[in-house]
């Protein structure tokens, strides 16, 4: 819905919400009962069905990719400056979908959520999850909305390792996938980053072995985890670029341990504002499901076994300077994609920005998506 406001006009999306009709089954042995899933929708899907587009989200994102909830809402979607009305993935043309993941705290079931068995919250009770399990809520939401296929599944970091669940699982279901900025299996560096943030998390002493309160969450944890996070999203140069060695409110050191520097107050404002909309607990989680994500393991080490069920068209994006994400774990998709005879194109987009790049680069990085789309639109309608 496009509303006016002031001299512009507005998109409004309305959150919904949907509760699966049966407990999912999970990777982990347990099952979920009464799971609910908070999506956005924004266009309008096309009498044949053509035109859907699943945009899937990063570690701590959630289903408000682009416009606004209301008019006056100063905050747009995170991708609002890639999705919209005659946008790079216009919504005049296709329907988007955007779902909050399974075991996140923006409106899909996760730990802070109500246990139907107990009547009190999950916390640490609530089952591991993997990668895979979020992509099985995403199909049963596909299945509500009347989607027979989408025309592609893009997602950019752990966005991007569930846009290849898609492809791996639901051959059938997919046209198209375009994983961005991301990895067939985390590294053990960047398992080594995980640990060290829940750590931080769990020597908070508000944290309570996960059992804390609305009025005492681990809040200070929660901002070290960010913070180390956070860094892992930057590049040196973008870090350099930024801030350099500037200091913050002072024209000399200091001389003691309270901030100092410029990015040490970027950081500290970074771990303040992530406290506030994002959950200990669903740290926790998320961040597990993605130390267990493993393609090859599940064919016996071998990526382009893993990759053989794979019948959809494949775009593959990287960033020169993303060091989290490298372009050498790309290309290790790429090639076993190629191994299977796959339809796979790739590039590696030259940025400064490391990692946060696929948030950042809109107009190169958006260009692509774009002209991919239009072209397996065109494909698909002959």
């Amino acid at each position: 819905m496009i509303l006016p406001w002031g001299d512009a006009e507005v998109l409004i999306v309305k959150p919904q919400n949907f509760q699966l009709p049966e407990p999912l089954q999970l990777d982990c042995g347990r099952s979920l009962k009464q799971v609910n899933i908070r999506y956005e929708t924004v266009g309008e899907l096309a009498p044949d069905g053509s035109n859907a587009v699943l945009i899937t989200h990063a570690l701590s994102g959630d289903a408000h990719v682009c416009g606004r909830h209301t008019p006056a809402d100063q905050k747009p979607g995170w991708w609002d400056d890639m999705i919209g009305p005659g946008k790079m993935i216009d919504t005049n043309r296709y329907f988007v979908i955007c779902s909050n993941v399974l075991g996140s705290c923006a409106g899909s079931t996760g730990p802070r959520s109500v246990n139907p068995d107990t009547g009190n919250p999950y916390n640490l009770d609530f089952p591991v999850i993997t990668i895979r399990d979020m992509v099985r809520a995403q199909k049963y939401l596909m299945e509500h909305l009347k989607i027979k296929k989408f025309l592609s599944v893009v997602g950019g970091s752990m966005g991007g390792m569930q846009a290849m669940e898609w492809a791996i699982n639901y051959p059938d279901l997919v046209d198209s996938v375009i994983p961005i900025a991301t990895t067939s299996q985390l590294s053990s560096q960047s398992i080594a980053f995980n640990w060290v943030g829940r750590e931080a998390i769990k020597y908070d002493p508000n944290w309570n072995n996960g059992n804390y309160s609305a009025d005492h969450v681990p809040d200070r944890g929660l901002a070290a985890a960010r913070m180390l996070a956070h860094i892992t999203y930057l590049s040196e140069e973008s870090m350099n670029r930024k801030f350099g060695r500037e200091l913050q409110d002072a024209d000399s050191y200091s001389f003691n341990f309270r901030r100092d520097f410029a990015v040490e107050s970027y950081l500290e404002h970074q771990g303040r504002r992530f406290v506030e909309r994002f959950d200990a607990n669903s740290y926790f989680y998320i961040t597990r499901a993605m130390d267990y994500f493993d393609l090859a393991a599940r064919a016996g080490g071998d990526l382009a076994k893993a990759f053989e069920p794979v019948k959809a068209a494949v775009l593959v994006v990287s960033f020169s300077s993303d060091w989290l994400f490298p372009t050498s774990e790309s290309r290790k998709i790429v090639n076993a994609l190629l191994k299977n005879r796959c339809n796979v194109s790739f590039c590696e987009i030259e940025s400064g920005y490391g990692h946060d790049a696929f948030l950042l680069e809109v107009d190169i990085l958006g260009g692509m998506i774009r002209d991919f789309l239009h072209n397996r639109l065109e494909a698909n309608r002959g």
